[in-house]
């Protein structure tokens, strides 16, 4: 053996899939699948976990891949890949599963390890948004800057969560899904807290509390939809403005066919009275 094959390292024999009923490494991944790990690589960039080398290198890669073997490696090593990350895993669910209700007994999982424990900005901006995990407790500071906290997609490792906003002369905006239950507490100085979020969300909610002050700044707690559910609305509209056209098409060809079978009617009516007329003269010069 020669010293360049013995500095190889020895070959792994390939890893089972990590989450209990994943498909096959096998199997050919779609392009949603690429997409998926795509944005957990972006998540993961943005959260200083990669690095813009490495982020470029596996993106490269997600996109070039034709199967989950190819996929699994790229995520292992982060925190969305494992089998608390419903939101990125490579389980494909059934083509005909329409529900977009999130699933609390899979975004909550009690004990596992927050993504951030807080954010701070002074002259800049923060963001915490997409697959993250939420902790017990969530500490945000903005001065002279602002800030992005979004649960919608977020995953939580406790039910009962508190986020601390506090901002002087900056701005914190706090997006919550529909279906969380909310609380908000905060006060102004000078400035507004504002609350547009609080009230009971769907059975199994965690509990977030959102609670701080702005001094000569604002914080904003909002309720808004989720992607998934956006587009499964625009497609609803979608599939009733077509189901409306074909509806006014039908109606119209309908209205379409009465005239032409009036129109026959009509016809068949003069064509007779002209032969009726016809009969009578020639009878009449037959006499």
């Amino acid at each position: 053996m020669t010293d360049a094959e013995s500095s190889q390292p020895p070959a792994s024999p390939a890893s089972p899939p990590a989450v209990p009923g994943s498909p096959s490494p096998e199997l050919r991944a779609s392009d949603a699948d690429r997409e998926r790990v795509a944005e957990v690589l972006r998540e993961a960039m943005a959260e200083g976990r990669l690095d813009m080398d490495e982020f470029n290198e596996r993106v490269d890669a997600a996109y070039r891949a034709r199967t989950y073997g190819d996929l699994a490696p790229l995520t292992r090593d982060l925190p969305a890949a494992g089998a608390v990350a419903p939101k990125t895993s490579l389980v494909k669910r059934s083509a005909d599963d329409g529900s977009t209700e999130i699933d609390w007994a899979e975004r909550v999982v009690e004990g596992t390890e927050p993504t951030s424990g807080g954010a701070f900005a002074f002259w800049s901006g923060f963001n915490r948004k997409g697959g993250w995990t939420v902790g017990r407790l969530f500490t945000s500071f903005a001065m002279w800057g602002g800030g992005e906290i979004d649960l919608r997609e977020a995953r939580f490792a406790d039910r009962e969560v508190v986020i601390r906003c506090f901002t002087i002369m900056g701005g914190i905006q706090v997006t919550v899904p529909p279906e969380l239950n909310v609380s908000v507490k905060g006060f102004g100085i000078m400035g507004g807290f504002g609350d547009d979020a609080t009230g009971e969300g769907t059975p199994g909610s965690p509990r977030v509390t959102v609670t701080g002050f702005a001094l000569m700044g604002g914080v904003n707690v909002e309720r808004k939809l989720r992607k998934a559910e956006r587009q499964r609305l625009k497609e609803q509209r979608r599939q009733e403005r077509l189901e409306e056209r074909e509806s006014r098409r039908l109606e119209h060809r309908e209205r379409h066919q009465e005239r032409h079978e009036r129109h026959k009617e009509r016809h068949e009516l003069h064509r007779r009275r002209a032969e009726d007329n016809h009969h009578g003269i020639h009878g009449g010069d037959g006499q």
